[in-house]
């Protein structure tokens, strides 16, 4: 394959005038942006509430490489990231040698990154090539107090603690750097057709820790086996999410490029030994103080990104939770701090849990942030059917925590025999401090509603008030004019920041007539900010998608593209380049177009649901890897039909399944490797019956 019709990679003869928008390498432990001399660790951060910011650690990959040549008009630059092998290439080369030079996070040994780089000559002998190495590095950080330490196997060593703790009394993580110090040039020598150095950077806790990582990323390059084994991991990644669009190219490699980041800031799919620090807006690379929303968790990961990870990734998703359910204590102290029960999950998070917001209102009135949590619990037990997680693993502390906390919250409108929620922001950040938000309200609805269904399924017996409160809580709602409005006393025709009211139909699910849902497309959407966050018009393309409106579809999710910044596809939260770059929390919205609005997948309490819409430029659409109840699939979208396959048997608690036929009620069983076809019309996954019961 030609590499420009390769749609893994991008290539480009220039770099972005701007270097937010590089491109970045990260495995879930570390992430840098190429060329920047700064990386960051996942949960170190430093400085307190207000200030709390992932700590920056000096990156020895910041080096920049020069063919020393008289004459350099004939030389050919070129830059590369090949997401399908997970690495940046720099490539220099003229008509009698070539120079490369690649940069990694490695997938599988997530504590080290490398720098090879690679001379070869066309003609031997040859007169010696030499290259410049200019590095930006230097041994220090205004956040954390690096001291040297012993050099190791031929490594230099620093390590140090962050200056400030996130809390009073809080942890400050400590950092040891090893890496080998790149000379200030080299030599291929005359007699040489090619060579290649390796310089390994491997990051810890600890010395012992950070000594065996190196010594381990030592092993590999006497073996040769570095690169290769990075490769594999990808390759193995990559096999379980292929999302293969027949239509104009820019789709297609503006899905790919979602899909790298996003998994590039997550962990390897085999166990590791460090604590993920949860998904940021702006990712890994990214964060520093006053940057990147400083690195922070927000409702991003549960709303935005979590749902394509999920349907592809079960046990990636369930380290997602995991983050939460490391947050619990903090998340405890938030809703004593507000005179309540439970927990409330911090607006902002980092590593305690505790919230570190620098402006405050956001963490004391944007509270729908527990119902994200919680729904992201429930859609994976619906997916998995997984109760470990919750009967062991801590998930039932958090949904009976934010139960809870919803139940403390509350107030009774005896006028209206009903629950209030008062005094909120909503997701749309203009207006705060308002009574009933529609999807406050309709999300804890639906957290109250789960952690009921949850306790009867862990035969423990839930109080009555839970049930009482999701049946009785106001989600406003206009009957005349058969609309939501966003909030008590909401006007129409005030301006929205981003996606609100459209969120009921899409994610929640909220039930509702395709009447009222096309009024809250047709209201909100020309009141949204046009200049408001990428991941907003994904939400209404698939609204307008779920309606069968194409145009309208195509036309929101048209808008994404806008964020896009080439060449190597980072997004940024703004259209003008403004806001959050490598912008995940946008990729994740649009991720959700291709995956959730053109297939019409529905994670629902017994099934998966799916209902497909393409529109003319797209013929095909194979999604493949798609997890459910332990089994793996494949699916082909076309508009004659959808074919289905039941790839490989996934997890240890797998269910046989059956596909069901909407509107017919036909039922087709689903057996391993036996492609079942059928019209493209609204269908279900289910288990069959003779299946283990939940």
């Amino acid at each position: 394959m030609d590499p420009g019709d390769d749609p893994y990679l991008f290539t480009s003869d220039t770099l972005p005038s701007d270097p937010r928008f590089m491109a970045t390498v990260a495995n879930g432990f570390v992430g840098t942006r190429v060329f920047g001399d700064v990386m960051h660790v996942g949960g170190v951060y430093s400085g307190g509430v207000g200030v709390c910011h992932r700590a920056d650690v000096p990156s020895p990959l910041a080096v920049r490489v020069r063919l020393d040549r008289a004459d350099s008009s004939g030389l050919r630059q070129q830059y590369t990231l090949d997401t399908r092998a997970g690495w940046f290439t720099h490539s220099q080369s003229c008509d009698d040698v070539t120079v490369s030079q690649t940069i990694l996070a490695h997938r599988s040994h997530p504590n080290l990154l490398a720098m090879e780089l690679r001379v070869e000559r066309q003609v031997t002998p040859g007169e010696p090539i030499t290259v410049q190495l200019q590095s930006s590095f230097t041994p220090q950080s205004s956040d954390i107090a690096f001291e040297p330490g012993p050099d190791y196997q031929g490594g230099r060593h620093i390590h140090g603690h962050t200056l400030t703790p996130e809390v009073p009394g809080g942890p400050q993580p400590c950092v040891h750097l090893i890496w080998t110090p790149p000379p200030a040039s080299l030599s291929l020598l005359a007699s040489q057709s090619s060579a290649c150095w390796v310089f390994l950077t491997a990051l810890a806790d600890t010395a012992e820790r950070a000594q065996s990582c190196y010594s381990e990323g030592l092993a590999l390059i006497g073996s040769g086996d570095l690169l290769p084994s990075h490769r594999r991991a990808w390759a193995e990644l990559w096999a379980g999410s292929a999302v293969q669009v027949k239509s104009p190219a820019p789709l297609q490699q503006a899905v790919i490029g979602c899909l790298y980041y996003l998994l590039s800031s997550l962990p390897p799919l085999k166990p590791t030994d460090f604590l993920f620090g949860g998904l940021s807006p702006a990712g890994l690379s990214n964060g520093r103080r006053g940057e990147d929303y400083w690195g922070h968790v927000f409702w991003d990961q549960d709303t935005w990104m979590y749902p394509p990870v999920l349907l592809f990734y079960p046990e990636l998703a369930r380290t997602i939770l995991r983050y939460r359910i490391h947050t619990l204590r903090g998340a405890a102290h938030n809703a004593a701090q507000q005179g309540l029960k439970g927990v409330k999950f911090a607006w902002e998070s980092a590593v305690t849990g505790q919230e570190v917001c620098p402006d405050e209102i956001y963490g004391l009135q944007e509270i729908h942030i527990n119902g994200d949590v919680c729904f992201a619990f429930q859609q994976y037990l619906h997916l998995t059917q997984d109760l470990s997680l919750f009967s062991e693993g801590g998930g039932w502390e958090v949904v009976r925590g934010i139960a809870e906390y919803w139940s403390s919250r509350v107030t009774w409108n005896k006028e209206q025999s009903c629950y209030d929620i008062t005094g909120v922001m909503p997701p749309d950040e203009f207006h705060d401090s308002v009574n009933n938000s529609v999807y406050t309200n309709a999300v804890a609805k639906s957290s109250l509603q789960f952690a009921v269904d949850l306790a009867i399924l862990l035969q423990t017996p839930p109080p009555p008030q839970w049930q009482e409160i999701s049946d009785k809580i106001k989600v406003p709602f206009d009957p005349e004019e058969k609309y939501h409005p966003e909030f008590d006393g909401y006007q129409k025709g005030d301006s929205v920041k981003q996606a609100d009211v459209v969120l009921l139909g899409f994610p929640l699910g909220y039930p509702m007539s395709a009447e009222v849902r096309r009024n809250d497309l047709a209201l909100y959407e020309p009141l949204t900010d046009p200049e408001g966050p990428a991941m907003t018009w994904g939400m209404f393309a698939v609204g307008w998608l779920e309606l069968k409106e194409l145009a309208r579809g195509q036309a929101q999710l048209r808008k994404c593209f806008n964020n896009i910044q080439e060449p190597f596809k980072i997004w940024s939260e703004c259209v003008d380049g403004s806001g959050a770059v490598n912008f995940l929390t946008g990729m994740g919205g649009f991720l959700q177009v291709v995956l959730f609005g053109y297939t019409g997948f529905r994670i629902n309490k017994n099934s998966l649901n799916f209902d497909p819409t393409l529109p003319d430029d797209i013929s095909d659409l194979r999604i493949t890897g798609v997890c459910y109840l332990g089994n793996k699939l494949d699916f082909t979208f076309s508009k004659e039909g959808v074919t289905v396959v039941l790839a490989r048997v996934w997890g240890p608690q797998h269910c046989a399944l059956e596909l069901v036929l909407t509107q017919s009620g036909k039922s087709l069983p689903l057996n391993l490797g036996t492609p079942v076809s059928v019209p493209a019309e609204a269908a279900r996954i289910q288990k069959q019956a003779s299946c283990w019961p939940l």
